[in-house]
């Protein structure tokens, strides 16, 4: 059976947003607590997380995930275990929220791991110890093997909760894998869950890799091989490892990136001497030119709703951002700061777009909007490069390679260029990829 239809079966979603609110509290009305993320410098928020009550040690280890995933979106501070004077609370009875106030924790998180039915049954609450009211409550079954993404949806229903925002800990992230020196290393195509968990190579290195890119509608990736010698086009299906040839494309410039409805890819193609924007339909296999310039048109990206691309062109004497219709037609020009811009990303939110900027012998990653307005610089270094969006529009992934430093490694960094963190990898990574949040 196919592991995407495992996981759609695996994890199904008991929402009991109001899972037995326990006894009313005889306390003062307080608003319950919430973080405003759009702040540009959010303090942290005191959260406790109990270990999940369970027969056996799996209770601790999906709190201890659900710990993690929140400290390291730096908008929460789990706090020590050490510091708990109810040691076991558990999620049938009403908290003694005074003993939790008194360490200052203003969220709690408690649950209890079982197994139903031969299948494991996992149930968290949520509670504001200030205002003395549950917040969220809800439950999930799946396959015991599945138990990590448990603990990640169960993070991204308190992420929510508390910001009103969409997580990501429910995510993968792919990249190429190097290893080896410079001019001879071996890359391969590598994907991971957000956490660094789950870390599976899916190609032997014996050929170049570049560019993995998620499909937003199936557990596929595609990605660009110099298989031969020659860049070719792949479609690799996650949940069986079957590998499909899109294409044999020696002109090719830039790797492929998916429509939103998962039926094109669209790439830049270099041919008599112009690099131009194509589609191709996945299902025919027919390309379609989109620009027909004198100049290098590449790295093209959708918006969201599949009506705009975005792209890196040189018509104008240097790499600046275009933004055209979907089908093609006049381009305008969105940035105009000092420097090249190149790799545009539109964001899944469709509000922004971000960039790699080459100004003053520096790199930077930055967004601006979409009519090339409000442009922010978000971290600068010797070479960065390469941004991909969390599917939330709310977190940056990219690499990095510091000068006289050895090799590429991954980084993210919030919207509001805060919260800059080396995402650990056991080799050099190079050309992120953040994936939909899973099903």
């Amino acid at each position: 059976m196919r592991t995407a239809n495992l996981l759609k079966r695996a994890v199904v979603r008991m929402v009991a947003a109001t899972l037995a609110v326990m006894l009313a509290l005889a306390a003062p009305a307080h608003a319950l607590v919430e973080i405003d993320i759009n702040k540009g410098t959010v303090e942290p928020l005191p959260v406790a997380i109990a270990d999940f009550v369970s027969a056996d040690g799996i209770g601790a280890d999906i709190a201890g995930v659900v710990a993690a995933d929140l400290k390291r979106s730096g908008l929460f501070a789990p706090i020590d275990k050490a510091a708990f004077i109810d040691r076991d609370p558990g999620p049938d009875s009403q908290p003694n929220f005074e003993n939790w106030r008194i360490i200052n924790a203003q969220a709690l998180v408690v649950g209890r791991i079982s197994a139903e039915g031969g299948r494991l049954k996992a149930e968290y609450r949520l509670w504001d110890t200030f205002a003395g009211e549950q917040m969220d409550g809800q439950q999930f079954f799946t396959d015991k093997k599945n138990w990590r993404r448990i603990a990640h949806i169960i993070a991204d229903a308190i992420y929510e909760r508390l910001t009103r925002a969409e997580g990501c800990f429910g995510t993968r992230s792919g990249f190429a894998s190097g290893a080896g020196p410079k001019q001879k290393r071996v890359k391969r195509l590598t994907i991971m869950d957000q956490d660094g968990a789950n870390l599976r190579t899916l190609t032997k290195g014996g050929d170049l890799v570049l560019t993995p890119r998620f499909s937003p509608s199936r557990q596929e990736i595609t990605y660009m091989s110099f298989d031969g010698g020659e860049p070719r086009v792949y479609l690799l299906q996650l949940e069986t490892g079957q590998r499909e040839l899109v294409g044999n494309f020696p002109g090719m410039t830039f790797s492929p990136r998916f429509s939103p409805d998962g039926q094109k890819v669209i790439m830049s193609l270099q041919q008599d001497g112009n690099a131009n924007i194509y589609t191709m339909d996945l299902r025919t296999r027919q390309t379609t030119r989109l620009t027909a310039s004198a100049a290098i048109d590449t790295s093209p990206s959708y918006s969201p709703d599949g009506s705009q691309i975005v792209f890196e062109s040189d018509r104008g004497g240097r790499q600046q951002l275009y933004v055209m219709g979907a089908g093609g037609g006049e381009a305008r020009r969105i940035s105009f700061g000092e420097g090249s811009y190149s790799t545009p990303v539109w964001s899944p939110r469709g509000d922004l777009i971000a960039f790699t900027k080459q100004s003053g012998g520096q790199f930077s990653i930055g967004v601006m909007r979409t009519d090339g307005s409000g442009e922010r610089i978000l971290t600068t270094g010797f070479h960065n490069e390469g941004p991909t969006w969390a599917p939330n529009g709310r977190v940056l992934m990219f690499f990095r390679d510091r000068q006289g430093g050895g090799g590429p490694k991954l980084y993210s960094i919030d919207l509001t260029g805060h919260n800059e963190q080396a995402i650990p990898t056991p080799s050099f990574a190079s050309d992120p990829a953040w994936s939909p949040t899973l099903q």
